[in-house]
């Protein structure tokens, strides 16, 4: 397998190709004797590559035959053997025409001046020194400098004929924006492309200034149609750029401008896929950068779906057949653009995914297509050896297109069918002859051409028979009742009649009969593949229900009915885990956007550690206006229930043991809390300032957040709430230094307030998290948010035993690092205090009592009577004696007792690590501290299954029997009762 970056350079020509060079070079020698020129002062190298260049490119020979002056300057330059900085370009032809005083003289300026970049170019690729990006991006600079100063000089030129164009609502003056597309719009030109342009002025209007007004629509007609006419004219001197305007709205038939109200309206009610497919490149490469670039903005949506668009790939698929026919019937299998395996199957297959998915994966909201395949390879959506083989190929296939077009400056993807052509062809990507050459080309096709199909071919296209063709009749009512039930039970339902209630029921719904065609076509052909799916699982009853209010719920978004028959292994993992878990199936049908999730097979069962959450946190809600609140919101829960739902199914699939589980559900609150914290800190100090510190100095969010219970023990489970605590260090009374001034401690409790609403507040999407504040000082009545030295005061003096068996399984989640560090110092001082254990016995008994009584099983008395164990009677996992609670009770007496002289007894806040503490410092025995571990994380295990079962954490009585005899009786040794 060939794999080419930069095609290597043939040291000797093939004989046909030197004679050939040494023709052109005579020709050469002697155009410069007539001009009074001397080949002598180039360097042997400048020879050498001059002559290997003339073999090759017709073009460059005759360039440097018709304008030897212009062509000796080139090469006395330097510019053959550097890279031009950017901007360089642009300057160069600012220079060229500065003295154009006509149109013939810009056009001739501008043709003489593009020749002579197009030959540095060519000279530059073909003697490798310069690789793809560097020659598509100095095209493309190319482009964009002699589309706007050619612009710039057109639009100059009417405003002196007709005055200048003023908007009407504005009263300011107006310049065009000039959208380029394509190739164009993503900096990938090549060699001899046309540039795809859209014309559009921001205002209606009047031109002023001139002895006749004319309407802005003409105005910016006039200067468009000169402006193609100075850039696309063919003269003596050749072209600029061929210039194509088909991509405009109606196309050839439209009008040549448009303003930006008759675009937006244009795209939002009469925009058609393929035309989202060309906007996915454009750029505004000339005139009104500004208010063009505000433009695409609102354009945007027009192209990226919030939701999943999975019917993006039907439309491409049909623009593939379109594109194919035109092969087959125009004979161009040798295109190495269009034909199978060519350069459009790339751009289709990463434009598949910025269709799908760009409305909600901001990353993939980009132009170049070398770039957004390794968005896809490093966002799942594609294996990285794939893009490899992808960006292999495709870099293969424009070296390829440029070297067809270095030839004879001509716009062709043709492979040649002459024999010096292919001699040439084959020698600038570096082979000795056609045959390799061709050998290496059909590898490249081919694996295009496979990928292509992974991803876009239709998954029946293959198929003699529809899958699940059996389902037809029974979904679509043509079968008589009793042959239905017949079909159903053979097919593997117990339930026969309960499955085909069920089937009708989602037939006669109001969401089902209120479909559109097209949605209801989708459902159509979807549900029998769902059939034939469900009926594979070991129990399609219980599937079957637990799926179908997913598909109610979804039947007015047909786009996701697409994404489920595009993607059969989605399809499966979506029954799969239906099959496992209730809660997973109520997750999906409560927010369908999850599905996106199951797309990907190896992210959907490796969720990210604590880096990477934070890290794809942060990088989604940098693309966002700081001030959009809404889609902050949205983002932050839609990263919620995605990696929640992630470490379900990783937990259903094995792949994540318990301990794993809660580590990271507790990343994910981590990584919540910290961006919630940054959104609402930056919120309150754009309407209030800064609050001050007793020094006067302003506060850098000088603010803590403090997990307690599960969040801070890092155990959390997919139900879980969040224990919080706020503390803060500022001059309470000092006021903020912004245009809305509030005192400090008004600043931290509205702060605090904001970090709750945006927590709680219910969106579609659902809320992030319940949280409760109850634990700070002095509970319910207390101040929301409390200074550190506060804070620390009521813990030496006030606080409960309960609230020092609290503190234990505290910790910093985010915030202030010299506050953190504060905290921990108060932390250690308040627990490592000696305490009289007698006292510390009672209270922590009475309060073990108090729960039992208010949560435990009442008919075991908390597991403490007779008829504990009777398998008649449930087990709480959590409250029940010897259960969840009486372990975390033990621990938290053992660090309260004896912490003073172990301080490695509260230097971590999880049951696990306090446990291993005490077993090291021997106040536990080895054997107990194992039988508290394993008991406490098969406890935790099961209520994990149960919470995915939507169940309580009840089991039977007669289940974890030695488990809980072990831990009452260590219970009962610690003198506890």
């Amino acid at each position: 397998m060939m794999v080419i970056m930069l095609p290597p350079l043939l040291e000797n020509l093939p004989a046909p190709l030197q004679a050939i060079s040494q023709h052109a070079l005579q020709s050469w020698i002697k155009t410069l004797y007539e001009n009074g020129l001397d080949f002598e002062p180039w360097s042997p190298s400048v020879q050498h590559e001059f002559l290997h260049l003339c073999g090759l490119s017709d073009f460059v020979s005759n360039q440097a035959i018709r304008h030897p002056n212009i062509f000796n300057e080139l090469v006395c330059s330097g510019e053959l053997h550097r890279t031009l900085a950017p901007g360089e370009t642009r300057y160069q032809l600012m220079q060229a025409i500065a003295q154009c005083e006509t149109v013939e003289q810009l056009m001739r300026s501008m043709r003489l001046f593009r020749n002579r970049q197009q030959v540095r170019i060519i000279w530059r690729d073909l003697n490798r020194h310069s690789e793809l990006g560097e020659t598509c991006r100095d095209l493309s600079a190319l482009a964009d400098a002699c589309i706007d100063l050619a612009y710039q000089w057109v639009y100059q030129k009417q405003c002196e004929l007709l005055g200048t164009p003023i908007g009407r609502s504005s009263g300011q003056p107006q310049h065009m924006a000039i959208i380029g597309m394509g190739k164009l719009g993503a900096y990938e030109l090549n060699l001899s492309s046309d540039v795809d342009l859209i014309f559009a002025y921001p205002e209606s209007g009047e031109t002023q200034g001139a002895k006749r007004s004319v309407d802005n629509q003409e105005f910016f007609t006039r200067v468009g149609q000169k402006l193609i006419k100075v850039l696309d004219s063919i003269t003596v001197d050749g072209f600029v750029f061929r210039v194509d305007m088909r991509l405009r709205p109606y196309g050839a038939s439209g009008p040549l401008v448009s303003s930006f109200n008759s675009l937006e309206q244009y795209y939002q009610n009469q925009g058609r896929d393929w035309e989202r497919y060309a906007m996915i490149k454009a750029r505004i490469v000339a005139g009104a950068q500004n208010t063009g670039t505000r433009l695409l903005q609102i354009l945007r949506p027009f192209i990226y779906r919030r939701y999943l668009d999975f019917s993006a790939i039907e439309a491409l698929r049909s623009m593939k057949v379109l594109i194919q026919q035109e092969v087959r019937r125009r004979d161009m299998d040798d295109n190495i653009k269009l034909g199978s395996g060519g350069i459009r199957e790339v751009e289709f297959i990463a434009q598949s995914f910025q269709l799908i998915h760009g409305g909600r994966d901001l990353s993939l909201q980009q132009r170049p297509l070398l770039n957004t395949l390794d968005t896809l390879a490093a966002q799942g959506y594609l294996s990285a050896p794939d893009v490899t083989e992808l960006k292999e190929s495709y870099r293969f296939l424009r070296y390829l297109e440029n070297a067809l077009q270095a030839v004879d400056d001509r716009q062709t993807q043709m492979l040649p069918d002459n024999t010096i052509e292919q001699l040439r062809v084959a020698a600038m990507m570096g082979f000795d002859n056609w045959l390799d050459f061709k050998q290496a080309l059909n590898n490249n096709r081919k694996r295009i051409e496979k990928h292509f199909r992974n991803v876009i071919s239709d998954p029946d296209s293959d198929d003699d028979v529809i899958y699940g063709a059996q389902w037809l009749p029974i979904w679509e009512n043509t079968l008589e009742y009793d042959s239905a039930l017949a079909v159903i039970s053979e097919e593997g339902f117990l339930q026969p009649q309960q499955a085909y209630e069920q089937l009708h029921a989602l037939l006669n719904s109001k969401q089902v009969r209120a479909m559109q065609r097209m949605g209801r076509e989708r459902l159509d052909a979807f549900m029998p593949r769902l059939l034939a799916q469900v009926t594979e699982n070991d129990d399609p009853d219980l599937v079957l229900t637990r799926v179908l209010p997913l598909i109610e719920a979804i039947a007015r978004r047909s786009a996701y009915l697409v994404l489920l028959t595009e993607n059969p292994g989605a399809l499966l993992r979506l029954i799969t885990l239906c099959a496992a878990s209730p809660w997973i199936a109520s997750q999906l049908t409560r927010f369908p956007a999850l599905l996106d999730e199951l797309l990907n097979e190896g992210r959907l069962y490796s969720p990210p550690k604590a880096p990477e959450l934070a890290n794809e946190l942060r990088e989604r809600l940098l693309r966002i206006p700081e001030d959009d609140l809404e889609q902050q919101m949205n983002v932050l829960r839609n990263f919620k229930l995605a990696h929640r739902l992630r470490v379900a199914a990783s937990e259903i699939a094995g792949t994540l043991p318990l301990m794993k589980v809660s580590d990271y559900l507790t990343w994910l609150a981590e990584a919540v809390l910290d961006q919630v914290l940054h959104l609402v800190w930056n919120e309150m100090i754009r309407k209030h300032g800064r609050p001050r510190r007793a020094d006067g100095e302003l506060c850098d969010l000088d603010f803590i957040i403090i997990g307690y219970g599960k969040l801070g023990g890092i155990e959390l489970n997919h139900s879980s709430d969040l224990d919080l605590v706020f503390l803060y260090d500022c001059d309470p009374d000092a006021e903020t230094d912004g245009a809305r001034p509030i005192d400090g401690s008004q600043f931290y409790t509205r702060l605090g307030q904001r970090i709750i609403s945006m927590l709680t507040t219910r969106t579609t999407s659902g809320f992030l998290y319940e949280v409760d504040m109850r634990l700070r000082p002095s509970g319910e009545s207390g101040l929301l948010a409390s200074t550190l030295h506060a804070f620390e005061r009521y813990q030496a003096n006030e606080a409960w035993t309960w609230e020092h068996q609290a503190l234990v399984r505290a910790r910093v989640i985010t915030g202030s690092a010299y506050l953190t560090e504060g905290f921990e110092k108060t932390r250690l001082t308040i627990l490592g205090q000696k305490r009289d254990l007698d006292t510390l016995r009672s209270q922590v008994s009475e309060m073990r009592q108090r729960m039992r009584e208010n949560l435990s099983t009442k008919a075991t008395q908390g597991g403490l009577s007779a008829n504990a164990f009777d398998p008649q009677i449930p087990f709480d996992l959590k409250h029940d004696a010897g259960g969840i609670v009486d372990i975390e009770f033990i621990v938290q007496y053992a660090a309260l007792a004896w912490s003073w002289q172990y301080p490695e007894l509260v230097t971590y806040t999880d049951n696990i690590r306090i446990l291993d503490a005490l077993g090291e410092t021997h106040l536990f025995t080895t054997d107990d501290v194992a039988i508290m571990q394993e008991a406490y994380k098969a406890y935790r295990a099961v209520s994990h299954r149960l919470t995915l079962q939507k169940q309580p954490s009840i089991v039977s009585g007669e289940q974890f029997h030695n488990q809980r005899l072990s831990v009452m009786r260590i219970w009962r040794e610690l003198g506890l009762s």
